[in-house]
């Protein structure tokens, strides 16, 4: 029954098309001899993980789960990078003809990173493009449900009005207040009615007019602007000039479906790209570092399971030593005291929510034992499959005697049931005084929160 449910988990496994491609890559890893599939480590682990096992199917088995993992984090990660790299292509809107669809009044204004090459000059940009205007009749049905605000503050980073050296922020609507604001610059040639400055060569003092309105509110004001001359590099000076000349051109074209984008600057021809962040590589490379990382972790994960049975083992053999010395005692052979232990465990084993590795290498030496092995033999063997001190002891006392008639076995028995009691004894003391002093620097923790408790409420009354 056990086989066939084996059988048939194995079955399954085979159905899945990781599992396929991973067998296949151990297969021809295995044929050219790769050295990542022939760790003597790895194969000594497994062996004693999984005594009596067919030594070949267990490290198959093994390699072929660890690349199963490593190709389904392979394959998940170059679907995110995939899913990366379509979202970076969606958010394209600039068209091969320089051409951006504007969209309408509810998607909102938009931004684009773009590039500019002028012959070998390449500048970037980041402009905004605001949706198709909406006629007279579609503002005032849209009125009633339009509300913006408009704060005061236009000088960004500017000190004063009067020194005007950067941008100011000049837009429609301000967060605030109900208005639409509209702008109009005594010199648009220094500044732009969206706030952008061109650098002027020498200082330039002119107006600025600003007309709010809201439903039938309308006021103007006229501000003193003094743009002074920045201190600019040839390449800060054209960007800032392409930059305007942008700006213009976006709004002379805010009527229409699609806007684009000026295809000469001062006689040279400017071919656009738009700049999109592609994460893709990225997600890539993290999927590739995780399945090699994963990969590599995978054989020190095998060889914390040794550490943790050969612990168990020890843990065990106090309880497997005072019932075999039970049993001898009662007159039972050593053969027969060994098959009413493994027995008795037997029993109980589907009840109990993990193994005993004891009491597992036990079942498998009286197994040994009813198909023929000698008792000297499967003695041996049960010492060396456990590979501790404790068991390889016992196996040896088994042996003598077998081989030469030990009549003081009971006693001997006795003392080894004695002896392995009080090193467990010392054992728990040892785990014990190791959680006490972990447990000091949290108790230490609460004592000062109990402090701070107490002395915080005696200072305030004070």
């Amino acid at each position: 029954m056990g086989r066939k449910i084996r059988e048939k988990k194995k079955s399954k496994k085979q159905e899945n098309p990781f599992r396929r491609a991973a067998m296949f890559l151990y297969k021809r890893a295995c044929i050219r001899g790769l050295p990542l599939f022939s760790s003597r480590q790895v194969e000594n682990d497994l062996v004693q993980l999984h005594p009596g096992e067919n030594v070949q199917w267990i490290k198959t088995e093994y390699y072929v789960k660890k690349l199963t993992l490593v190709l389904i984090i392979l394959a998940v990660g170059a679907l995110f990078g995939g899913a990366a790299k379509l979202g970076a292509g969606g958010s394209i809107l600039l068209g091969e003809d320089g051409s951006i669809e504007r969209g309408s009044y509810l998607e909102g204004e938009k931004e684009l990173q773009v590039k500019a090459q002028i012959e070998d000059n390449v500048q970037e940009f980041r402009i905004r493009i605001w949706p198709k205007l909406l006629t007279q009749e579609e503002l005032e049905s849209l009125a009633e449900e339009f509300l913006d605000k408009l704060p005061e503050l236009i000088a960004r980073k500017n000190n004063s009005l009067q020194l005007i050296t950067d941008d100011l922020e000049l837009l429609e609507t301000y967060q605030g207040y109900p208005f639409q604001v509209e702008w109009r610059s005594s010199r648009p040639d220094v500044l732009g009615s969206s706030g952008n400055v061109t650098p002027p060569r020498e200082q330039v003092e002119m107006e600025l007019l600003v007309k709010l309105t809201c439903q039938d509110f309308a006021r103007e004001e006229s501000l003193s602007i003094t743009v002074l001359p920045p201190k600019l590099t040839a390449q800060e000076l054209l960007h800032r000039e392409l930059e305007e000349y942008l700006t213009v051109s976006e709004e002379e074209n805010r009527w229409e479906e699609v806007w684009n984008l000026p295809a000469q600057w001062k006689g040279s021809e400017i071919s656009w790209a738009q700049k999109v962040e592609d994460n893709s590589l990225i997600l890539w490379v993290a999927a590739l570092a995780v399945a090699v990382l994963v990969y590599l972790m995978s054989d020190r994960d095998l060889h914390q399971q040794l550490e943790k049975r050969r612990n168990c083992l020890k843990q065990e053999y106090p309880d497997l030593v005072h019932q075999l010395t039970l049993f001898v005692g009662a007159g039972m052979t050593v053969r027969g005291a060994f098959q009413k232990i493994a027995s008795d465990y037997e029993k109980k084993r589907n009840r109990l929510t993990e193994k005993l590795p004891a009491y597992e290498e036990l079942l498998y030496m009286c197994r040994e034992l009813k198909s023929g092995v000698s008792e000297g033999a499967a003695y041996e063997h049960f010492g060396r499959r456990t590979s501790r001190q404790e068991y390889i002891r016992l196996s040896t006392l088994l042996m003598q005697n077998l081989k030469r008639g030990n009549s003081a076995l009971l006693e001997r028995l006795r003392e080894e049931a004695e002896k392995s009691g009080e090193e467990r004894l010392m054992q728990s003391r040892r785990l014990g005084e190791e959680a006490g002093t972990k447990l000091l620097v949290p108790m230490v923790l609460m004592l000062a929160v109990v402090m701070v408790m107490i002395l915080v409420p005696a200072f305030s009354t004070m």
